[in-house]
């Protein structure tokens, strides 16, 4: 654990040094837009699912819960792709202090001149691969919030107080989520290079398969790995949140 962190204390610190702290931002305002409408798209698709195949299998089963994060996953990024995609560029333009930095605007005019509509969708094959973390976590999810509830409402019984929500019930499934999350991202994390890889600019980088096994060859199976720890300390706080935050409407909203 004491490489990847020295590795990304190096990398941060080469940032800062050769681009300024402003180019730790680059690519905010993408990610802003994409954001809700990402999550708006997925939970919408996913609920709707999820009541749908209730009716097909047996009530919140596991199979239940991995269909609707499937479908859920797949909507989302066919949909949302095209932000991502611009994000990453910016993301990836390297310049130095006092350079001009690419537009988003830019970006979008850059990617249609040089491969047309179908540039936008570019890494989204890595993007469906990346569907087997979200069926992971909302599997590992719903089975550990499914315990919570049942240790919840027996503790009720044996009270005999009502089950209602407490602030304790959502602090639950935030570790929930961050627990789950955590298992995902490491299981299916090698699809979040080979995204990245696929959405470079001009690179030799072409499909899904030829990248993780050129990834590989060239530079070993830990390259399929690097930038984990900077990706479980953005994600598992994001997602500890927003699970939670998700519980707390769809409760309120119940009445």
């Amino acid at each position: 654990m004491i490489t990847p962190c020295i590795y990304m204390f190096l990398s941060l610190r080469m940032i800062l040094q050769k681009e300024g702290p402003r180019s730790l931002f680059r690519g905010l305002g993408p990610n802003l837009v994409g954001v809700a409408p990402s999550r708006a798209i997925y939970f919408a698709a996913y609920s709707n699912c999820k009541e749908k195949m209730n009716n097909i299998f047996n009530p919140d089963s596991t199979q239940v819960h991995m269909i609707s994060a499937g479908v859920a996953g797949f909507t989302a990024i066919t949909t949302t792709n095209p932000i991502w995609l611009v994000k990453t560029r910016l993301q990836l333009d390297a310049r130095n202090r006092g350079e001009k930095r690419m537009s988003a605007f830019e970006c979008v005019r850059k990617v249609y001149r040089s491969d047309g509509i179908k540039g936008f969708y570019r890494g989204m094959s890595a993007s469906y691969a990346g569907i087997s973390e979200t069926v992971i976590h909302f599997v590992i999810y719903e089975s550990i919030k499914r315990k919570l509830l049942e240790c919840k409402t027996a503790s009720a019984m044996d009270n005999e107080d009502e089950s209602a929500k407490e602030a304790s019930d959502f602090v639950g499934m935030m570790m929930a989520a961050a627990t789950s999350k955590t298992c995902a991202t490491s299981i299916a994390y090698p699809h979040e290079v080979v995204r990245t890889r696929l959405r470079e600019e001009g690179t030799k980088y072409r499909s899904f398969f030829q990248t993780l096994s050129l990834l590989v060859r060239e530079e070993g199976y830990g390259s399929l790995y690097r930038g984990l720890t900077t990706h479980l300390i953005r994600q598992i706080p994001n997602t500890a949140i927003m699970m939670s935050t998700y519980e707390v409407v769809v409760y309120l909203l119940d009445g």
